[in-house]
């Protein structure tokens, strides 16, 4: 062919050069289809080879030719400086959870409910893959552009990697599909070609992968896309998002139908039941089957399969009512406390962490657990040395779960909280009644001052992008900044001058600083890190004063009037506007231009308008600042602590005082899992 007779080739009308690179190129994605795809080569490798030769001769001798959907185009390109942001057209949801069958039960319920279907409904059942979730968007059949999930509204443009897996079609295949398609899908690392890699950078003496979803994520956000074409990822798609110019199957069901019609890989294990009989009985099945599989999975997940039923039920905040993920168990494993060593967070609580001997639990190696407090380190009866099971709560929190007392040593340490604190030499006190020690250094705290400053700077409070740990260890570190006032008087000369921050990122870096100066009173108060003071008491606040400088001169009697403070919080607020210091960086800030501009709302309105819950210990399924928002949403209030105005406190893992005090005090308590069950009756 074009090798072996380059001067025929030369002389080959255009037309038939055309047909020619048409027809290798079609014969290429058909085999890699078979291969990727479907399981089943249908050529050797020598000739799937020889036609990829072929093609990419042509192309170099016609460059005229080459095209963004050529299979020779995989192979990746030059380094990009930086990811670009990609925004959804339509969110990426997450999925409740269900861990066990009751849950299911319910989830079951909830829908005939809602649907006013007595008959059983039936269900797309999918195993849930433990990858990277990507958007992928074709325009007239044609990939132009990939992106990461991100944060379910902005993603990263990762289009140049993904073009380099080899199961994801450059172009669809066949007929039928809409002139504009993003299909979602899940991109993993198979677990064979993931220990054959691991292996071989160990060999070399190259770090390793500690399991193949940090090595998909890492691959996929790779700035040089040749080195993404090197590692051998692969994709299922699971769903579709924005569809326009066609029409799609009115089923879960036939729409992946439809996707592996076009040449998209979709999971073999899929299957349609009925009932919620049938969705436990694949539960089963795939627990039994999930050691046998070459990709790791965390849990099946169960869709209602009518596409008119899922539009009827509708979606929540981040998560559609008509899905659910039944997750697997969690999964232990056994090692040594080899130490235990104290942090000091944000308000100066100190907490104890466990330093394991590394354990793999569920392909993951832990070598770390928080214990929370010193109350659970004597309720496990805890010492240094210790042989102890680790459990993956909800696959994802290293969590000590008990102590086996008949393999204790003779040689062990006791745990004893410090005198000092480790960061800064200040004193640790803990008061009466409470469970958790604090450092009593505040901003000459060194960690406290790195805590509070992440704090100020995170999502719910001014909101600073691309500040993340790394840049407020560097800027407290080199003694740039002591307190969040700082930020604000940081220059371009100084942030050029730090390791890896070249002008370009120092510049997007000030611009993010001016934009979060305009910012709301609520957010201002939670961004200050006031103990106990959440955004839900600092939007109380807010309303109450309608000013920082009445807050601030607020006494401890007056506080109490405002809804949600107790005397414990009134306290707290009163005793952190006394700070000459705190007085110093509020003004700061506002003599640095930070300012809001509308008034709070005070109208609050919801199903739970009249009702104060309390937070404690650790929640699995959804964070705290999820559940928080989905209370506030149905006009809950949210407090910091407990008090005979309380009418629940949701207790988590590891509850400490909070659940003490409401049981002393008659204070209902809930699961997590009534929790959940109360904020989906209530449509939050």
């Amino acid at each position: 062919m074009a090798e072996k007779n380059p001067d025929k080739k030369k002389t080959t009308p255009a037309k038939n050069v055309v047909q020619l690179v048409a027809s290798l190129r079609q014969q290429i994605n058909h085999h890699n289809h078979r291969y990727h795809t479907l399981d089943q080569p249908g050529v050797s490798d020598a000739e799937f080879d020889r036609l990829f030769r072929d093609l990419k001769a042509l192309e170099q001798e016609h460059p005229d030719l080459v095209s963004d959907d050529s299979p020779t185009q995989r192979v990746g390109s030059v380094p990009l400086p930086a990811f670009s942001q990609v925004q959804h057209e339509l969110p990426m949801l997450s999925l409740d959870n269900a861990f066990g069958e009751d849950d299911m039960w319910d989830f079951d319920r909830r829908i005939k409910t809602r649907l006013e279907l007595p008959a059983d409904i039936g269900y797309d059942c999918e195993p849930k893959i433990d990858g990277v979730a990507v958007s992928l968007l074709y325009e007239n059949g044609s990939l132009i552009r990939g992106a990461t999930r991100g944060d379910g509204a902005t993603g990263e443009d990762i289009t140049r990697n993904v073009r380099t897996i080899e199961s994801i079609p450059l172009s669809l295949m066949g007929k039928g599909y809409p002139s504009r398609i993003e299909v979602r899908g899940e991109v993993y690392f198979p677990l064979s070609s993931f220990d054959r890699m691991n292996l071989a950078a160990e060999k070399a003496g190259q770090k390793v992968f500690a399991n193949p979803r940090n090595a998909s994520a890492g691959t996929l956000r790779q700035l040089d896309s040749r080195e993404t074409a090197r590692r051998p990822l692969t994709m299922f798609a699971y769903s579709v998002g924005i569809v326009e110019g066609g029409e799609l199957p009115e089923t879960q069901s036939g729409i992946l139908a439809a996707l592996a019609s076009w040449g998209i890989r979709v999971n073999p294990l899929i299957e349609t039941v009925v009932g919620v009989d049938g969705c436990i009985e694949y539960y089963r099945k795939l627990v039994a089957l999930r050691s046998s599989l070459d990709y790791e999975i965390d849990g099946v997940v169960f869709k209602v399969d009518g596409i008119a039923e899922q539009r009827k039920l509708g979606m929540l905040t981040r998560t559609p009512r008509w899905a659910i993920a039944h997750k697997f168990p969690a999964e232990e494993g056994i090692t040594v406390l080899e130490d235990v060593e104290f942090q000091v967070g944000r308000t100066g609580a100190v907490t104890p962490v466990a330093r394991l001997k590394p354990v793999q639990v569920g392909g993951v190696t832990i070598s770390n657990a928080t214990l929370h407090n010193m109350d659970e380190v004597a309720r496990l009866g805890l010492v240094i040395g210790d042989t102890v099971v680790i459990q993956r709560a909800g696959d994802v929190i290293p969590k000590v779960i008990s102590v086996l007392r008949d393999k204790r040593p003779k040689q062990i340490r006791q745990i004893i909280l410090p005198a000092q604190c480790p960061a800064c030499g200040s004193e640790v006190l803990q008061s009466e009644g409470e469970v958790i020690a604090r450092c009593t250094g505040g901003l000459r705290c060194s960690a406290q001052r790195k805590e509070r400053i992440r704090h100020f700077a995170s999502r719910l409070a001014f909101d600073i992008e691309g500040l993340g740990d790394k840049l407020v260890n560097q800027l407290v570190d080199e003694g740039l900044i002591s307190s969040p006032a700082d930020l604000f008087q940081l220059t371009l000369e100084q942030l050029v001058n730090l390791e890896r921050m070249a002008p370009k990122s120092a510049n997007n870096f000030l611009e993010a600083l001016e934009k979060s100066k305009t910012t709301t009173l609520s957010r201002f108060i939670y961004a200050l890190g006031i103990q106990e003071v959440g955004e839900s008491t600092a939007r109380n606040l807010a309303q109450f004063y309608h000013g920082i400088a009445p807050l601030q001169q607020a006494d401890e009697d007056s506080l109490q009037e405002v809804p949600d403070v107790g005397p414990i919080v009134a306290k707290n607020i009163a005793h952190f506007f006394h700070q000459e210091i705190n007085h110093q960086v509020i003004d700061s800030l506002l003599e640095s231009g930070v300012c809001w501009v509308e008034q709070e709302s005070s109208v609050v309105s919801g199903a739970l308008v009249g009702e104060t819950y309390v937070l404690t210990g650790t929640l699995t399924s959804l964070t705290r600042n999820d559940a928080k928002a989905r209370l506030i949403s149905l006009g809950a209030k949210v407090s910091g602590s407990v008090s005979v105005k309380t009418s629940y406190v949701v207790a988590g893992d590891a509850a400490g005082s909070k659940l003490t005090k409401a049981q002393e005090l008659g204070v209902a308590i809930l699961s997590e899992a009534d929790l959940l069950r109360r904020l989906e009756v209530h449509g939050a």
